[in-house]
């Protein structure tokens, strides 16, 4: 397989899980399990095969800017750091989801933080938990609202 079709492949099932994550906020089932687990999971196996049969050859190093400019220098280390990209920020955007559940946040408000951890990550996660603290009055990750105690059945906070 091409790294082209990689790409293509790679780029269209994130966008696939992005499209779930926005539209589906009354299954979470799909923010707590299908596409972080699942979903990602697939897309991370598609990176650990491109760091094990393509970065031995890559020149650079990550100890200076030049050194990373090198090696991303090489394409399928771009695809990777792509792929990178897609994994994580999905990722963040399912704890954005599952957190917001949580805490009570309607997902009209969450959708913002959503499309822009989408499309500048760490700016929606910002995003996000300026939303979470106006909201909540607090940025304390180990806090559990009181109305989410138990979030295993699906139904609650739906």
């Amino acid at each position: 397989m091409t790294p082209e079709t990689i790409f293509l492949l790679c780029n269209n099932a994130a966008a696939v899980g992005w499209i779930v994550l926005l539209l589906t906020p009354r299954f979470p089932v799909f923010a707590r399990l299908l596409l972080p687990v699942v979903w990602c999971g697939l897309l991370a196996f598609v990176y650990l095969y491109l760091v094990i049969s393509d970065f031995g050859g890559a020149e650079g190093s990550f100890t200076s800017l030049a050194g990373v400019a090198q090696f991303f220098a090489d394409p399928k280390v771009v695809l990777a750091g792509w792929i990178h990209y897609l994994v994580f920020d999905l990722f963040v955007g399912c704890w954005e989801v599952r957190d917001s559940r949580r805490h009570g946040i309607p997902h009209l408000l969450v959708v913002p933080s959503l499309i822009l951890t989408f499309l500048l990550g760490p700016i929606g996660l910002l995003a996000y938990l300026l939303t979470r603290l106006i909201r909540t009055r607090s940025l304390d990750l180990a806090h559990e609202s009181a109305c989410s105690q138990d979030d295993s059945d699906g139904i609650r906070n739906a």
